[in-house]
């Protein structure tokens, strides 16, 4: 069809028009600081691994390897990009499902010590893929509990029945149970577990759920964490060295962990040390390349390079609300506000336990650190957003969905399209 001799191009969420280029630019800007960090302490990290296990790690191996899932990476965000949502609406419950049954088999090969399954420190996360690497399950999870939980909790609220208990509460909450499960109990990782719960609180909180239910959830989830924490006693420990602060003794391994991530921050100053020049990155600093980037971050650019860093993903979780807030569809806004709670709380645990804030939880900095499953699954939730970003409306508006409780509902509100013709 046409209009004024040119030709409106329509889909299932509306007009399309340009996708918000920021997402992309934000996300490259960030593999880019990520792949430099990588070829700063590559070499460090070749020779604390090899001295202490008597591996073969060439200098240039963690930078070639990062750079291998960075350009993977890339290839994901742009084949999700073209992917219809419509598909990802179909077969929600089938991502879902293969994340459930993949920590599953992840689980019962760890218990029977399998070779396909890879263990650290006492915790069976990885599937052992031999020369192509590792492949976290949980990452995949999170794909998963996004787009169905997306697709639930929006049915939920066409229904009317957002705030109901037993058609919605109940069912969600044993959904939450059983990732806790399977991430937290099973996989014994307390930072994707939060991860997760944050994907879906985020969700709630635009979907339309009052305050009343809202702090029921809230209630719940802390209840839930504090479990968590009390039936591990490594957490425990965790936690009572994080209320202790500096007078923690260092010879406990979060203590010292937490003491070496402020004395890489601080012994970058304003400019850092330079790349090359790291002290915590020779064996002193734990997880140096991976959960504690962040922490090597400040010592090799300083405190100059790490507001540059924090100014990056706060523009991009900006970026993300105003998509969400000027998309039409509930489902659609859903799927933006999950990706942002995602890439948010990602950020905000590693940034506050490397400083000291938060007590100590194993988690990647996004796009930062080394790992090839982190970045290709976040890059694949970024590209979910990108797609959408090309349907927003020109403007906002205060218009909210006519659901159960709008009066109460909190977060982002409807929008329209710019122009109300139909065509």
């Amino acid at each position: 069809m046409a209009r004024g001799g040119v030709a409106t191009k329509l889909t299932e969420l509306g007009r399309r028009h340009k996708p918000d280029y920021r997402v992309p630019l934000y996300m490259g800007l960030l593999m880019m600081l990520g792949l430099i960090v990588m070829y700063a302490i590559g070499p460090q990290r070749a020779q604390v691994m090899n001295a202490a296990y008597g591996t073969d790690f060439t200098a240039t191996y963690f930078f070639a390897k990062q750079a291998l899932s960075l350009f993977l990476a890339l290839g994901v965000f742009v084949v999700v990009s073209k992917i219809p949502l419509i598909w990802w609406k179909n077969n929600a419950q089938l991502v879902f499902t293969v994340g459930v049954v993949a920590s599953l088999i992840l689980a019962i090969g760890g218990a029977a010590n399998a070779s396909f399954v890879q263990c650290s420190l006492g915790a069976c996360r990885w599937f052992d893929l031999g020369v192509f690497g590792s492949l976290q399950p949980a990452e995949f999870l999170k794909l998963g509990l996004l787009v169905f939980g997306a697709g639930f909790i929006a049915y939920r609220a066409k229904q009317g029945v957002i705030n109901d208990i037993y058609k919605t509460l109940i069912p969600l909450g044993a959904l939450l149970g059983l990732v806790v499960l399977l991430v937290i109990g099973l996989q014994k990782d307390m930072g994707t577990g939060l991860v997760l719960l944050a994907i879906i609180a985020s969700m709630l909180l635009v979907g339309g759920v009052n305050l009343r239910v809202g702090m029921i959830v809230l209630g719940s989830l802390i209840a839930l964490g504090v479990l968590m924490i009390l039936v591990a006693p490594h957490r425990i420990d965790r936690v009572t060295t994080f209320l202790q602060g500096d007078a923690a003794s260092v010879d406990d391994a979060g203590a010292y962990h937490i003491a070496h991530a402020k004395i890489a921050i601080g012994s970058g100053g304003v400019a850092g040390v330079g790349i090359g020049n790291s002290v915590q990155a020779t064996g002193y600093l734990p997880e140096a390349i991976n959960d504690s980037v962040f922490a090597i971050m400040g010592e090799t650019f300083g405190f100059v390079g790490l507001v540059v860093v924090l100014i990056i993903f706060g523009a991009l979780l900006l970026g993300l609300l105003q998509i969400a807030n000027r998309l039409t569809g509930l489902y659609e806004k859903l799927i933006v506000v999950g990706v942002f709670g995602w890439l948010a709380s990602h950020v905000i645990l590693n940034v506050a336990a490397m400083t000291g804030i938060f007590p100590l939880t194993g988690i990647t900095l996004p796009l930062l650190s080394f790992g090839g499953t982190s970045m290709v699954f976040i890059a694949a939730a970024l590209g979910l957003a990108f797609q959408l970003s090309a349907f927003t409306s020109h403007q906002v508006t205060n218009e909210r969905d006519k659901y159960e409780n709008t009066r109460s509902r909190r977060g982002l509100g409807r929008t329209r399209h710019a122009s109300s013709g139909r065509m």
